[in-house]
């Protein structure tokens, strides 16, 4: 399991729930291609991380995610992982930088105590073209949970946490279509829409874990979508 993010990084399946099993599975042998149309290129780009973690609240097993601040010059008041940029100090992003990144950046967002959370794996890198960041997601389980807040309300709104069972229910599921004319998966998630690369990541996370539902992908939604 994975200390805090300035000690050796250990990635382990060791111990975790067997609800969980389905993704740490499904991290072995996915692709970056399964995972998005947009893939890095080949140089360049900012490297990056997300910490996608996975808890058990009352209502079963569930995401933590955040709200960005709706005074951000970019993605303003958009439901996301926690994450961001590496550091210096995260180390090589070959090795076990966007590791240190993830948990680094998820304890700076939402006060969250790193040393709780079993890192389980790690998926391919991927690319936010509009940000040339470079994504790695990063997997954990959050096996010792800790109290969460914002820790800066400049960056961040709100810090929640979202059951699978509400991810999965097709009355929460459509397709967004941006005012340029992208379209994809978002996620209803009580007064928020997940959309985005959070949202497409998501979504591929439920498929190959064997969670997805069934739901209408045919159902177009605004951005500003409500109910």
């Amino acid at each position: 399991m994975a200390g805090t993010y300035g000690k050796e990084i250990v990635v382990s399946t060791e111990g975790l729930p067997e609800w969980l099993e389905p993704v740490a599975r499904a991290a072995l042998t996915i692709e970056p291609h399964q995972l998005s149309r947009f893939l890095p290129p080949e140089s360049g780009g900012r490297q990056s991380a997300v910490l996608i973690l996975f808890g058990e609240g009352e209502q079963g097993p569930e995401l933590l995610l955040i709200e960005r601040a709706g005074t951000l010059r970019s993605h303003a008041g958009q439901p996301s992982f926690p994450g961001g940029a590496l550091d210096p100090e995260d180390g090589d992003p070959e090795d076990g930088g966007p590791v240190r990144a993830a948990l680094r950046e998820a304890e700076e967002e939402t006060g969250l105590d790193p040393s709780g959370v079993q890192v389980f794996g790690v998926l391919p890198r991927l690319y936010i073209p509009v940000s040339s960041f470079v994504v790695t997601p990063v997997l954990g389980w959050w096996r010792k949970p800790s109290p969460v807040s914002p820790v800066s309300p400049q960056e961040t709104a709100r810090v929640f946490t979202v059951p699978v069972t509400e991810l999965t229910a097709a009355e929460n599921r459509a397709m967004a279509v941006h005012p340029s004319g992208h379209r994809g998966p978002a996620f209803r998630v009580g007064p928020a829409l997940v959309w985005g690369f959070t949202a497409g990541v998501i979504d591929r996370i439920l498929h190959y874990a064997g969670w997805e539902r069934p739901w209408d992908r045919e159902r177009e939604v605004p951005l500003d979508w409500h109910s």
